[in-house]
């Protein structure tokens, strides 16, 4: 074992600070990462505040890690120490049941083992995340950051890019396509830049009427605000796919209502309350609503890779790790474009 500095919540009310926690030696396949950047997501805060329930203090949180490799394992052959890697919401699953073996780790039928807060089922205890300085994780749970891709703007694609990469994927997102990406925050604002790059006609749908340029200069062909409904009744039925990003309560059926025939509305935002569907909605003409998580490793190192080719990176602001309860209070009210990330070096300060 080895000590670690990170920074973690010790209660659901109390802030976070300066915490020491122990990461094991690396094993046969395991790499040892010192952390260069963490990305600051959403589910930080529902985690460090207990929102969800269930958490388990102390907590140190991130899953959005980039870092440089100093320490393998014997058996390790994707990487070599000097090597910018990365570790998004997981690091390990059963790798035995059918969703494992299909290479969707984040539907493992036995539960992943997350970043964060989560029951290490190989090693024992609860693991700890990247808002630390050092991380140690199996290969196989690892990614390969590309030659080309910012390593700090890269971070949050770990988890806000993979997010909304593989619905965009699984639905066949492409030319001749109409897609609709509802909100504009730090998934929406990656599900605008991969839509567009991957060919669709693009929509951005937002309450701000501020945020029309930026929807525009992210790359949507259109900006529609949604509380104008003459705006709205002009979509009506005519999407091919709809990715809604938005984690606040909000009237689903008004955007199930601009899917056509066999169109999809796919949930990535996380409201607090269940969202009413009305049934009509579905059955005329026969749309369909969904939801997905991340994605397994295969995919998160395509979407990597994509990113690096088509030169795509997370909008982000960078803290200093004595800033995130600050950051924490900024992402309540989205006073981030668009998302926040952990200089980590300032936890040597």
């Amino acid at each position: 074992m080895s000590s670690s500095k990170s920074y973690a919540a010790q209660s659901a009310t109390t802030p976070l600070g300066p915490f020491s926690i122990d990461r094991r030696e690396p094993g046969q396949t395991d790499v040892h990462i010192e952390i260069l950047y963490c990305g600051v997501c959403h589910t930080d805060l529902h985690q460090a505040r207990n929102e969800w329930k269930g958490t388990i203090y102390p907590c140190v949180p991130g899953h959005e890690i980039v870092g440089r490799v100093t320490k393998t394992g014997d058996k390790v052959s994707k990487f070599k120490i000097g090597d910018i890697a990365a570790v998004g919401c997981m690091v390990d699953s059963c790798r035995e049941c059918e969703n494992c073996k299909a290479g969707m780790e984040q539907y493992c039928v036995n539960s992943a083992t997350f970043t964060y807060n989560s029951e290490d089922k190989k090693w024992g205890g609860i693991t700890y995340g990247g808002y630390s300085d050092a991380i140690v994780v199996d290969e196989a749970f690892t990614l390969k950051i590309p030659a080309g891709l910012d390593p700090a703007a890269a971070a949050p694609l770990l988890c806000a890019g993979i997010t909304t990469y593989s619905p965009l994927h699984h639905w066949k997102v492409g030319p001749g396509k109409k897609v609709g990406i509802v909100g504009l925050g730090g998934l929406g604002h990656m599900g605008v830049k991969f839509a567009s790059r991957m060919g669709a006609h693009t929509v951005l749908f937002t309450t701000s009427p501020s945020k029309v340029e930026d929807g525009l200069r992210l790359g949507a062909n259109e900006v529609v605000v949604s509380t104008d409904a003459a705006a709205m009744k002009k979509h009506a039925a005519s999407f091919d796919f709809i990715l809604d990003a938005v984690s606040a309560n909000h009237d689903i059926n008004a955007y199930l209502s601009l899917l056509k025939l066999d169109g999809n509305l796919t949930l990535v935002g996380l409201p607090e309350h269940p969202l009413p569907v009305e049934a009509f909605n579905l059955l005329l003409p026969r749309r369909s609503f969904s939801g997905s998580a991340i994605g397994g490793i295969a995919e998160t190192q395509e979407m990597l890779d994509f990113c690096a080719a088509q030169g795509i990176a997370s909008d982000i602001e960078m803290i200093d790790i004595q800033q995130i309860n600050e950051a924490y209070e900024r992402l309540l009210k989205g006073d981030v474009k668009y998302r926040f990330v952990i200089d980590m070096a300032s936890l040597k300060n």
